[in-house]
C-alpha cells in the first residue's frame, strides 16, 4: 500500500470541547461503506474520512421561511435505473446490460432490464409528477437506446421515446433536465475501449449532438455528466461497477481525463445546437463542515473539502479502495471551473497523472452556466490548532441510512457555501435523498417518517445557506421512484413513489404527500 503524503488529526466527538460541542451538525453507492468501518474505529489518518455523531433534533431554522420566487422544487431518476425495456425498439445493449450478468456482482443477481418499466409507463409516471406539483424533472437519456453501437446509426425510435415524454413533461408543466450520461455507457465503446480511448470524448460530441439536434428545441438545462468520479473510480479501479475493470492508477486517471474532455465536447456541441442553453454537470460532492462557526474551523473544513487532506485521498484497502485514487471535489471540479487540475493531487499522483494534450483544457473549462452537485451526508471537521484540519470521529449514536451513510444535515449548507464560493457559479442539489427499506402497510400505505424528518432537516439547512446569500436555485429529491440502485439492487428504496417490483403497482408513500406540500408552500412548510 502507497503510504500517506499527509496525517490529519482525529478526534472523538465526545473529546470536542463544550464550545465546540455547541454546533449542530451513491461513497456514493459502494464506497459510503467506509462509514461502517470508520464507526468500528478502523481508521485513523487523513487517507480516511470520519464522520460525526449527531443528535436527532430540530435544525436551526434560517432567518427566512421560504426559498426564493422561481426555486426550481424537482426529483430525480437516471435511464437504467427506471426505464427497463432493455432490447425494445432497436435499443443497444450498455456496460450495464453486460455487467448485471456477471455472477455476484449484483444484489440476489437483480438486473435493470425491466425496473420500474418506465419507458412503457412514463405517462403514469408524469401524471404522478404532476400531482406532486414538481416543478422540474432531472432524468438522464440511455445512450444506447438513440446510438445502439454508441456512434454512427441513430435509432429513431428511441429518439423518439424521449421526444414523447419531453412534450409529456411540458404539458404537465414541468421543466425538464437532462442528463446525457449516467453510466450506461453503450457496450459497444467499451468494446473499443471505453473511457480509456481519447476517442470517447468525440463519441460523446457526436452522441450529445444527436440528442440537442432532436431535443434542444424543448430543453433548455442540460447536464453532460453523473458522477464521473464514481463511473470512473468503482468502473474502472475497483471494479464494483460496469464495467467492472480493475486498471493501474495511472490507466484510471487518463480514463477520467477522457471523461471530462467529453464533457468539454459535450458543452461545446449543446452550445451550437440549443438557443439558450443552460448547461451544468453534477459531480457527487459528500462534504467537508466545520464543527463549529469559528473561522478557524469553517477554514479547516474549507480546507479539506478541496485539499490533499480531503475526501479525493482518503479510502484505504479496509474498505475497498486503494490509498491513490480519484475521488475528489477539487480533482472533478477545478479543471471545469478553473481550467486546471489541483497542484496538490498532480504532486501526489507524480508519474501516474494524466497526459494533457495542448488545448484539452481549454476544452474541459467552455465555460459553463451553472454547479450541479449531488449531496447525501458530510464529515465534521475542526482546526487542529495548527492550521490544519481535525476529523470529528461518530460515536455509536450517528444516525444511518438504509445505506450506512451518515445523517448531517449541515452538508446541504456548507457544502453550496464552499462550492459557490470556490466556483463563481449558482448552485442546483441535483441528487439529495434518503435509503430506507419501506414496505406497504396493513393499510395499504407506505409511511415513511425518517424520510420526511431527513429532508425536511436537509431543507433547512439548504435554506439557511440561501438565507446566507448563496445562490441556490433548484432541488432535486433522489428519487420519485424507487428504482434499481446499481450494485444494490433493488435492496435500497429512495422514492417517494414505492414501486412493487412484480406488479408494477405505483403507491404514493406518506413523504410524497409531504413534499408536495414543501413545493406548494415555497418551503414555508418546513416550519
Amino acid at each position: 500500500m502507497d503510504k500517506l503524503p499527509v496525517e490529519t488529526p482525529v478526534t472523538k466527538e465526545t473529546d470536542v470541547p463544550s464550545r465546540r460541542r455547541a454546533s449542530r451538525r451513491r461513497f456514493l453507492a459502494s464506497t459510503l461503506t467506509t462509514t461502517a468501518a470508520l464507526a468500528a474505529g478502523s481508521v485513523t489518518s487523513a487517507a480516511t474520512p470520519q464522520t460525526p455523531s449527531r443528535k436527532p433534533r430540530t435544525s436551526q431554522k434560517p432567518a427566512g421561511t421560504t426559498f426564493p420566487a422561481g426555486f426550481q422544487w424537482g426529483a430525480a431518476t437516471a435511464a437504467y435505473q427506471i426505464e427497463g425495456a432493455m432490447d425494445a425498439d432497436g435499443k443497444g445493449q450498455s456496460i450495464w446490460d453486460m455487467f448485471v450478468r456477471k455472477p455476484n456482482a449484483i444484489w440476489r443477481g437483480h438486473t435493470g432490464d425491466v425496473a420500474c418499466d418506465h419507458y412503457r409507463r412514463y405517462k403514469e409516471d408524469v401524471s404522478l409528477m404532476k400531482k406532486l406539483g414538481l416543478r422540474a424533472y432531472r432524468f438522464s437519456l440511455a445512450w444506447a437506446r438513440i446510438l445502439p453501437e454508441g456512434t454512427g446509426t441513430v435509432n429513431v425510435r428511441g429518439l423518439d421515446f424521449y421526444d414523447r415524454l419531453v412534450d409529456e413533461l411540458l404539458a404537465a408543466g414541468i421543466t425538464p433536465f437532462c442528463t446525457l450520461y449516467h453510466w450506461d455507457l453503450p457496450l459497444a465503446l467499451h468494446q473499443r475501449g471505453g473511457w480509456t480511448n481519447r476517442d470517447s470524448a468525440n463519441w460523446f460530441a457526436e452522441y450529445t449532438t444527436v440528442a440537442a439536434r432532436r431535443l434542444g428545441d424543448r430543453i433548455t438545462y442540460w447536464m453532460t455528466l453523473n458522477e464521473p468520479q464514481v463511473f470512473i473510480t468503482l468502473g474502472y479501479q475497483v471494479g464494483r461497477h460496469a464495467p467492472g475493470l480493475v486498471l493501474p492508477l495511472k490507466d484510471v486517471l487518463q480514463a477520467g481525463h477522457h471523461a471530462l474532455l467529453a464533457h468539454g465536447k459535450g458543452v461545446q456541441a449543446l452550445r451550437a445546437h440549443v438557443k439558450q442553453a443552460r448547461i451544468g454537470f453534477a459531480p457527487a460532492t459528500p462534504i467537508a463542515y466545520p464543527a463549529t462557526e469559528q473561522p478557524e474551523d469553517i477554514a479547516a473544513a474549507r480546507a479539506f473539502n478541496f485539499g490533499i487532506q480531503g475526501y479525493g485521498f482518503l479510502f484505504n484497502a479496509s474498505v475497498g479502495l486503494p490509498l491513490k485514487n480519484p475521488f475528489n471535489n477539487a480533482w472533478w471540479m477545478d479543471p471545469v471551473f478553473l481550467g486546471e487540475y489541483p497542484a496538490e493531487g498532480l504532486a501526489l499522483y507524480k508519474a501516474d497523472a494524466p497526459q494533457v494534450a495542448d488545448g484539452d483544457m481549454a476544452i474541459i473549462s467552455t465555460p459553463v452556466d451553472f454547479c450541479g452537485v449531488n449531496i447525501y451526508f458530510g464529515f465534521k471537521i475542526q482546526s487542529d490548532g495548527r492550521g490544519g484540519p481535525r476529523v470529528v470521529i461518530p460515536t455509536p449514536a450517528t444516525p444511518l441510512t438504509a445505506f450506512d451513510w451518515p445523517v448531517t444535515p449541515e452538508a446541504l449548507r456548507w457544502g453550496p457555501k464552499f462550492f459557490h464560493e470556490r466556483y463563481k457559479r449558482p448552485i442546483y442539489i441535483t441528487e439529495n435523498g434518503l435509503a430506507l427499506r419501506d414496505w406497504v402497510a396493513l393499510d395499504g400505505k407506505v409511511h415513511d417518517p425518517q424520510r420526511i424528518d431527513f429532508t425536511t432537516r436537509y431543507l433547512r439547512e439548504l435554506r439557511r445557506a440561501v438565507g446566507e446569500g448563496v445562490p441556490v436555485q433548484g432541488y432535486f429529491h433522489w428519487s420519485i421512484l424507487d428504482n434499481f440502485e446499481w450494485a444494490e439492487g433493488y435492496k435500497q428504496r429512495f422514492g417517494l413513489v414505492y414501486v412493487d417490483y412484480d406488479t408494477q403497482v405505483r403507491t404514493p408513500k406518506d413523504s410524497f404527500a409531504w413534499y408536495a406540500q414543501v413545493i406548494a408552500t415555497n418551503g414555508a412548510a418546513l416550519g
